[in-house]
């Protein structure tokens, strides 16, 4: 039997998966965690050449001396981003694709004796981030960004349907299961028909999905708790007429993909200019310290622990400190669900566009199966118990379930 690799290359996390010759699927495992964190970081080394790392040994190097390096995190936001055409590192110049092979050459490195012969498969989300999306280009950039790392051939699959071939092992009867699939940057839906056979068949039904998940969570924390202590919604004067400071930065400021970008020469310029006649100045100087710290995974930090814990308890402080700014601020459960209701709101319509693919009533579904860290918000497993009912509603593997999939799925 051919060997088989799953590889869920994901906007937060990456998980890497090989399929036995008994079928079996085990997690290839990094020697610091089975989750290899998505992020890249660079920096000069003692001889002046650029050196980077990726996954834990990048947020070490990056801890290690946060204003001399530079952290790329959230790549797979970009991948269907037609504006994004290069960046700057370092003052050397970055297509996406090379950026994402890099990662991926450092993400694969300790495993090389399982690829070699192994058949390939990457998962892709149902619809790729952004507003302005381009599917196509997003899937195009991804089988590029493999190829660089030397992956010529790989085969492609949709993310959800692989997470639901991981929980279509427990099934001893056929079933139609809506599975779930909630990631970083997207959330995926699709609605598979399982029969276990033999000989064991799976039927795709319908699939839809929307770019927002739990990093358009973290961007509602930063957007209401944090982006007001530094200037949001304050003003500023011009020969004698006040104006609101520009939202827009705050919109960057508050996505973790965007924030590196804010460290532009011309918008630091701008946000100090701004700050010489603003009604609380201090407010746009702290914004400039941490942008220009590259304060942005510490703060992510601790966004994230805040969230985590809303989905164990009805209020969390989030905690924050980096020089002279410091949040310690409480956040209800009730706030926090009623600033994400937009993006509840735009997963119902995802799960009704997927339901109307398969030309299915709510009814028609035996099981609901939820993966990914979002899944854990409890507004978000309600989505699916007020439609379907708690008995019908199963959750797990959050990290890993896709990549487990995606190896079962060369089968």
């Amino acid at each position: 039997m051919q060997p088989v690799i799953g590889i869920d290359f994901g906007t937060t996390n990456s998980v890497v998966t090989a399929q036995a010759a008994d079928g079996s699927v085990r997690v290839l495992r990094h020697a610091t965690e089975d989750v290899f964190r998505s992020v890249l970081c660079f920096w000069n080394g003692a001889d002046g050449r650029t050196t980077h790392a990726a996954g834990p040994a990048a947020i070490e190097a990056y801890l290690d001396d946060p204003l001399e390096a530079r952290l790329i995190m959230s790549m797979k936001s970009y991948l269907a981003q037609r504006s994004f055409q290069e960046t700057r590192i370092l003052g050397q110049s970055w297509a996406l694709e090379p950026l994402v092979a890099v990662f991926l050459r450092a993400l694969l490195a300790p495993f090389r004796d399982d690829l070699a012969g192994a058949r390939v498969v990457v998962g892709r989300p149902v619809r790729f981030v952004g507003e302005s999306a381009d599917d196509a280009l997003g899937e195009q950039r991804l089988r590029r960004a493999f190829a660089l790392a030397g992956m010529e051939q790989v085969q492609v699959a949709l993310e959800p349907a692989a997470a639901g071939q991981r929980f279509a092992q427990a099934l001893d009867r056929p079933a139609t299961v809506l599975v779930a699939d909630f990631g970083g940057g997207t959330s995926d839906f699709s609605l598979l028909r399982f029969d276990p056979g033999p000989p064991r068949r799976v039927t795709a039904l319908g699939h839809a999905g929307v770019g927002v998940a739990g990093d358009a969570f973290d961007f509602r924390i930063i957007d209401r708790v944090v982006s007001p202590l530094l200037g949001k919604g304050g003003t500023y004067r011009v020969t004698g007429t006040e104006l609101p400071i520009p939202p827009a930065w705050y919109g960057s400021f508050a996505r973790w993909h965007l924030l590196s970008l804010m460290r532009a020469p011309r918008i630091m310029r701008d946000i100090e200019a701004v700050a010489r006649t603003a009604e609380h100045p201090e407010q746009l100087h702290r914004l400039v310290r941490l942008v220009k710290d590259e304060a942005g995974y510490a703060l992510y930090r601790a966004v994230s622990t805040a969230k985590a814990d809303l989905s164990r308890a009805e209020a969390a402080t989030l905690r924050f400190r980096h020089a002279d700014f410091e949040v310690a601020a409480e956040i209800t459960r009730a706030d926090f669900e009623g600033w994400i209701a937009p993006e509840l709101a735009q997963m119902r319509a995802a799960v009704d566009a997927a339901l109307a693919d398969a030309a299915l009533p709510a009814e028609a579904v035996d099981r609901v199966f939820l993966t990914g860290g979002s899944s854990l918000v409890p507004a978000v497993r309600r989505i699916f118990t007020d439609r379907f009912g708690e008995d019908r509603v199963v959750a797990g593997g959050e990290f890993v379930s896709v990549a487990e999939g995606l190896a079962l799925m060369a089968a």
